[in-house]
């Protein structure tokens, strides 16, 4: 019995593993469902990792590519980089209304972005023309708050 346990035990670690990073992915998704689209200020969305800028979840069709994630996470260290250049996510090059250390804004006609980094974390938060910015930037600055008051 106890060499029965022992093998089930060592052949399932992998099945508990992937059940456990699964289960943190689709909380993740959670956030971006309920807490960002599901406001109705925020049309798209997505959370990266801080600071390698990785895709942890994202609404459906919000395709933002690697090399977008990374310059975003970048440009939380270096405003500067944003700033003049503008940012571009999922495939959208938007001007840059604000940059520092926390958020970036970017904006393109009546669209923009809302960037917002907390200690592990990137918030991207995407409104179209029939959504107000501040509405937008609300949203998303008030998630990361409570991530930031929650250790993350």
């Amino acid at each position: 019995p106890f060499r029965l346990c022992l093998f089930i035990t060592r052949a399932f670690r992998h099945l508990f593993l992937t059940y456990c990073f699964i289960s943190v992915i689709m909380a993740w998704q959670g956030y971006v469902d309920n807490n960002l689209v599901g406001t109705g200020f925020i049309t798209k969305a997505a959370i990266l990792g801080y600071p390698d800028g990785n895709k942890w979840a994202a609404s459906a069709g919000f395709n933002l590519t690697p090399d977008e994630g990374k310059k975003l996470a970048a440009g939380f260290k270096d405003a500067a980089s944003v700033q003049g250049a503008g940012v571009t996510v999922a495939g959208v090059k938007y001007m840059t209304l604000k940059a520092d250390q926390r958020s970036i804004y970017g904006k393109k006609g009546a669209t923009g972005v809302v960037a917002v980094k907390t200690a592990k974390a990137i918030l991207v938060g995407f409104y179209d023309e029939n959504i107000q910015p501040g509405q937008a930037t609300n949203v998303v600055e008030k998630l990361a708050d409570y991530l930031i008051e929650n250790s993350y």
